[in-house]
């Protein structure tokens, strides 16, 4: 299997564990992923103004990229950047006037966009295409005892159209997390959002979002909580610092992207996981269970 991969910008750097890690456990699965030639960001935010066609064509221009691999699949590993993508993406397939235009503006193009690729997240790939009794098989290093609060923020699962999982008790990241041989620990704040949009200007209000949701997976006895999407992992990792000055008795604890439990499991080195990347660093829980 061969994967069209678009990373985005956070990846190449502040999230470099999040990719690293991804495409070590791609490598371990014997799946060959191929970068987009010339991907520009993807815009991070979709237009929600019916005649703003303009924050359109950073995602098309990608999906274009695409085609120009030959390939009507893309994949994703950010949840903003598939949610952003996946929803531009949409709007131009349903409405040929927008695409034309779009098509229009892109005129020094060589490749006109047709509306035919496929925008995919990862973890959609790992559950459909590669099938999760399959990556079961290749786990070496099983997470025996790690105890694991799956976050899934707004992107994956909103809105509806767009989700590939349920709106409002996804399990995508709670299955992923058995076959890997961890424990789910299921909590009710799983899907609710980190603040993302605020956390440059209201950082009290992201520090009451955080404080919200860590507490609630450390009450229902998580040892670390996973997540897919760099604006989470930011918000939950290095805004604990603010939450701990506000809430004196908070408890830290370690953030994780779903693709370093991955990696862990499927026995990555530990240099793919970039945890010098983590506000809170989680090798100290990590070598206490033997899994580092």
């Amino acid at each position: 299997m061969k994967l069209s991969y678009f990373p985005g910008c956070t990846l190449k750097n502040h999230a470099k564990n999040f990719e690293d890690s991804a495409l070590c456990s791609l490598k371990k699965l014997g799946i060959d992923v191929e970068e987009l030639d010339r991907w520009n960001c993807c815009g991070t935010v979709f237009s929600m103004t019916t005649d703003d066609l303009i924050h359109h064509l950073a995602p098309v221009r990608n999906l274009i990229r695409t085609k120009e691999k030959n390939s009507d699949k893309m994949m994703t590993l950010c949840a903003m950047c598939y949610n952003t993508i996946k929803r531009s993406n949409e709007r131009v397939k349903s409405d040929q006037e927008s695409l034309d235009i779009i098509n229009d503006l892109m005129y020094k193009e060589d490749v006109k966009y047709e509306g035919d690729v496929e925008v995919l997240h990862l973890l959609e790939i790992l559950k459909n295409d590669i099938k999760f009794e399959n990556i079961q098989q290749k786990v070496v290093k099983p997470l025996k005892d790690l105890k694991i609060a799956n976050y899934y923020g707004c992107y994956l699962v909103r809105p509806k159209e767009i989700g590939f999982d349920d709106l409002e008790n996804p399990t995508i990241m709670d299955d992923l997390t058995s076959i890997l041989g961890g424990q789910d620990i299921d909590f009710p704040y799983k899907t609710e959002c980190c603040g993302a949009y605020e956390t440059v200007d209201r950082t009290d209000m992201v520090a009451n979002r955080t404080y919200q949701i860590l507490s609630s997976a450390i009450n229902h006895g998580a040892d670390v909580v996973s997540v897919s999407c760099p604006l989470c992992f930011f918000n939950l990792d290095a805004r604990q610092k603010q939450t701990q000055q506000k809430f004196p008795e908070f408890q830290n604890i370690p953030i994780l992207y779903f693709s370093q439990l991955m990696a862990m499991a499927l026995g990555c080195d530990e240099k793919s996981m970039n945890f010098n990347l983590h506000y809170i660093d989680p090798r100290p829980l990590l070598k206490e269970k033997g899994f580092i």
